[in-house]
């Protein structure tokens, strides 16, 4: 246990604040310096999830003694004179679709209740090896299969700045983890805004990085076991703090498996080095997907206030295609991935009745999404690879913009956090988003903008609306650029505050 004495020199390293509020940065920095022990900082975890997780319920399974056990160890390397790497004596938590060597991972579904793997996802081992110390898993949708975070093993995920609200999905309880202080970092992953959707509707950072450049072996979806990489599928971190973002990227981005043996992966520096040198592009609304007024507002606030910081601002300038055309493409891609879960039933019935829903969803009786739906998820081979073709179109068109630009901010989301709705299928869930009913789908299409591209996108709080609740916006950079996206996602942080902490 530390003296007074060595408390007051913690604060010298870390700050005034609670420690649970620090950054992962800060805490590693504090650890190595022997400012404060692995050992307290975990404990200081542990507290903090018995006083809050109760209420939030996003922590659901803990490793208290494994992860003693391991931070113990930490300190002692130190005392030995050895370093672990950049994250060493870091106490962290991962999304419960990530497996754990020895530790339950349970993907929210109830096939899995009991599944314990015999060794790490690839991103987790090389957090381990990194240093850290994983003590916990954190909740999400079963399968990771929605916006919200709901399953029928732990319940769902209330958000720490209202509790009748949802934290999104699908790494909820990661974000509200964050939010909360019950974790310094998590890894999260990121299919259709998994990542960047709970980050914006708790007031934290995230990251969805750029397509291949981390390993996925060890998530689940797919399966146990499962080799192949998924279309779209990435895995990122999240934090409360910018600068955590490039820390954890820095362990977690390259070649993984087979191709490690030839294939190195270095992402260039940030485009600028100041925030006035940042040519920024601005598509805060739109026709296809209207944004809701108090956070539109809030978006619009931020470029004013980046245009006094001396940044170029163009709110008219857009990639030669629209939103419209952009989420058709990965709508279709969404859809085909999801198919590849379901039943052979279900996938038959959808195949036969795919005429009729067509004809229902032109008449208005069942929603243009299901159709849709429908359409991607059964589409035959020679069709995806005409989509895939049409993705790369679009993947040009960013190419283009991105020589006059170097990022483009838009919303994470057509709104704020909203009321858990969690009954009946996501294809014909409503939302009222200002008064006007929305269909709930209508939540992937902007963070659809870079996935169908497999841009690097990071989301940074800026703030709290006039609703009450935090702000946030999208940062899209060039493909493999994800540390132009970082960057400025901390240069934000300096200019906005940064994270704020739930007002409960």
């Amino acid at each position: 246990m530390q003296s007074l004495p060595d408390l007051c020199e913690i604060e010298k390293v870390i700050g005034m604040d609670a420690l649970t509020e620090q950054s992962a940065t800060a805490i590693v920095k504090a650890i190595k310096a022997k400012k404060i022990s692995a050992v307290e900082v975990l404990q200081a975890q542990l507290d903090r999830i018995k006083a809050k997780n109760d209420a939030i319920n996003a922590v659901v399974t803990l490793d208290e003694a494994g992860a003693m056990e391991r931070a113990k160890a930490a300190d002692e390397a130190l005392a030995k004179g050895e370093n672990w790497g950049p994250l060493h004596g870091l106490p962290m938590t991962i999304k419960d679709s990530w497996e754990t060597k020895g530790l339950r991972t349970t993907a929210g579904a109830n096939e899995y209740a009991d599944h314990v793997p015999t060794e790490d996802a690839a991103p987790v081992a090389r957090l381990k090896v990194a240093g850290a110390i994983v003590f916990g898993k954190t909740n999400l949708p079963a399968y990771a299969a929605d916006i919200q975070t709901d399953n029928p093993l732990f319940g769902k995920t209330n958000n720490p700045w209202n509790q009748d609200l949802t934290v999104g999905g699908s790494s909820g309880g990661a974000a509200a983890a964050l939010a909360t202080g019950m974790t310094p970092l998590e890894l999260g992953s990121d299919l259709a805004g998994s990542i960047r959707i709970p980050a914006a509707m708790c007031g934290v950072y995230g990251h969805k990085p750029s397509f291949r450049a981390m390993p996925m072996r060890g998530h689940i979806p797919g399966p146990p076991g499962t080799l192949s990489e998924v279309d779209l599928a990435v895995g990122g971190p999240l934090a409360r703090h910018g600068e955590d973002l490039g820390l954890a990227m820095d362990v977690l981005a390259g070649a993984g498996g087979r191709e490690a043996v030839g294939w190195t992966l270095k992402f260039p520096k940030p485009r600028h080095k100041a925030l006035k040198d940042y040519r920024i592009a601005c598509w805060f609304d739109d026709p296809f997907c209207p944004v809701q007024g108090a956070l539109r507002d809030q978006l619009e606030a931020m470029a004013d206030v980046l245009e006094k910081e001396g940044a170029q601002v163009d709110r008219q300038a857009r990639p030669a295609f629209s939103l419209e055309h952009s989420h058709d493409i990965y709508f279709s891609l969404l859809a085909a991935v999801a198919a590849a879960g379901l039943p052979p039933g279900s996938f038959s019935q959808l195949d036969r009745g795919l005429p009729l829903l067509k004809l229902a969803a032109k008449l208005g009786l069942v929603p243009k999404a299901l159709a849709d739906y429908a359409k991607g998820a059964t589409q035959q081979a020679r069709e995806w690879i005409g989509v895939n073709e049409a993705r790369a179109h679009l993947r040009a068109g960013w190419d283009q913009f991105f020589t006059q630009y170097d990022l483009m901010l838009t919303p994470v989301l057509p709104t704020n956090a909203f009321a858990h709705v969690t009954e009946g299928s996501v294809v014909k869930r409503k939302l009222e988003i200002d008064g006007t009913v929305r269909n709930y789908l209508d939540l992937f299409i902007w963070p659809g903008l870079a996935g169908a591209s497999y841009l690097p996108a990071s989301v940074a709080p800026i703030g709290v609306c006039a609703d009450g609740l935090p702000g946030a916006v999208q940062i899209i950079g060039p493909y493999l650029e994800d540390k132009t996206c970082m960057d400025f996602a901390v240069k934000l942080g300096k200019v906005f505050g940064g994270f704020v902490a739930p007002p409960q």
